[in-house]
């Protein structure tokens, strides 16, 4: 958008702002909508936009619950149209019937969204607004219709091709580390001198994946150690009393945390491009890193036992072996792996690589599998081929260790 555009649209509101306000007042958000899907000038359009905008970020949940039931209802396409214009590119299939055809499919709401987005900052309410709307949808299931058309326009405004990969480091703006401070959701950062054990030693590193519309708002980033070998435990990566290595002497680069931070984006994949991403990126800059892997939580591994009636076991042995059995062959009602982790990174292109007990030994860790966790192991000569096996037929890829250690659970699992 332009500086002039900008200019006029400021200029704009104030004058309508003060020549109009009683009848701004008086006029509903829903007749507000209406005014704004007609409007053909850009100015008084931004205006309209930026008074819906605001008028929604007053409101409580009972009235955002009425707004989302008026998008539902109201906003919606209408299946005569449909059909008859389905017809008529069926009978005629050419420029203008297909037009009148798109036309009819699309629902008001979405067109609504994009004259919505016009205004400086319109992107970030959006995904706000659509944070709410999942919330208030556990309880109103219709509300997903609306979803629906709001993740299909966020999926084309978030795509790869506009989203900016930058490093997040000790020098970062405040605002910026607050926010890592406050999205970390795999293992939580108490305070700023644990964050700047992690993002100051050069052994260090953070990405984080920025829009253009958003750029203070991280919408995914991920945490790395870089390391001689593949850890076994989460305290010893984080540890305040481990020693750095120099970056040129590391082999290993470990993915010890991914956080995605925008709950109004939930469905939008981000964290297939961002890890490819960064292992290019760190190849291409320490040459010497012969292995990627992660050092990942095993969200769903209680919960699946207890499912089962079963217990974690004691032993650290039987511990990993119940583990491997779990993600080798837990899987979910409407199929997959059961646990979110797994799935994430098996559909990535990942193997399961290596299992490890007493590797997380925090309050969280414990309650979610009994402090077992897990490596998934990136092999760039192996990813493409892992992902279209798992995306075919489900097939996991995993290390020979792994293998054994779920055949011997199998008998006393099943």
């Amino acid at each position: 958008m332009s500086v002039l555009a900008d200019l006029l649209s400021t200029v704009f509101e104030r004058r309508y702002r003060g020549a109009a306000e009683p009848d701004r007042q008086n006029r509903s958000i829903e007749a507000l909508c209406r005014d704004l899907l007609g409007s053909s000038g850009e100015v008084s359009g931004m205006a309209l936009a930026r008074l819906i905008l605001d008028r929604y970020a007053g409101m409580d949940d009972a009235g955002k619950l009425a707004f989302f039931e008026f998008l539902t209802q109201d906003m919606g396409v209408d299946p005569e149209a449909v059909r008859d214009t389905l017809d008529a590119f069926e009978a005629t299939p050419d420029r203008n019937t297909y037009r009148a055809f798109m036309t009819a499919a699309e629902p008001p709401r979405q067109e609504l969204a994009r004259r919505l987005n016009q205004v400086p900052g319109a992107t970030a309410q959006l995904v706000a607004m659509r944070s709410d709307l999942l919330r208030l949808a556990r309880d109103n299931p219709g509300l997903s219709i609306v979803d629906l058309d709001l993740k299909h326009l966020f999926a084309s405004w978030f795509n790869r091709g506009f989203l900016v990969l930058r490093p997040i480091n000790w020098t970062s703006s405040a605002d910026v580390l607050e926010k890592i401070i406050a999205y970390e959701a795999v293992h939580a950062i108490d305070s700023w001198d644990d964050l700047r054990r992690r993002l100051q030693p050069t052994d260090r590193r953070c990405f984080g994946f920025f829009h253009p519309a958003m750029p203070d708002e991280p919408l995914i980033f991920v945490e790395v150690a870089l390391s001689h070998g593949v850890p076994g435990a989460i305290h010893d990566v984080l540890s305040e009393d481990r020693e750095a290595i120099a970056p040129d002497a590391a082999d290993t680069a470990v993915f010890y945390s991914i956080s995605n931070c925008q709950s109004g984006l939930a469905g939008i994949s981000f964290g297939n491009s961002l890890i490819k991403q960064v292992v290019a990126d760190l190849s291409q800059e320490l040459p010497n890193l012969k292995t990627f892997v992660t050092l990942s939580p095993i969200p769903g591994l209680t919960r699946w036992l207890s499912e089962r009636d079963k217990t974690m076991p004691e032993e650290d042995d039987a511990r990993r072996q119940i583990t491997a059995h779990y993600l080798l062959n837990g899987t979910r009602d409407k199929g997959g792996p059961y646990d979110p982790v797994a799935r994430f990174h098996l559909g990535n292109g990942a193997s399961v690589h290596a299992i490890h007990a007493g590797a997380d030994l925090s309050p969280n860790g414990q309650k979610q599998s009994g402090g077992v966790m897990v490596n998934y192991l990136y092999d760039l000569r192996q990813i493409s081929q892992n992902h279209e096996r798992f995306a075919a037929s489900g097939e996991i890829a995993a290390s020979s260790e792994v293998t054994a250690l779920a055949s011997a659970a199998a008998k006393t699992t099943e």
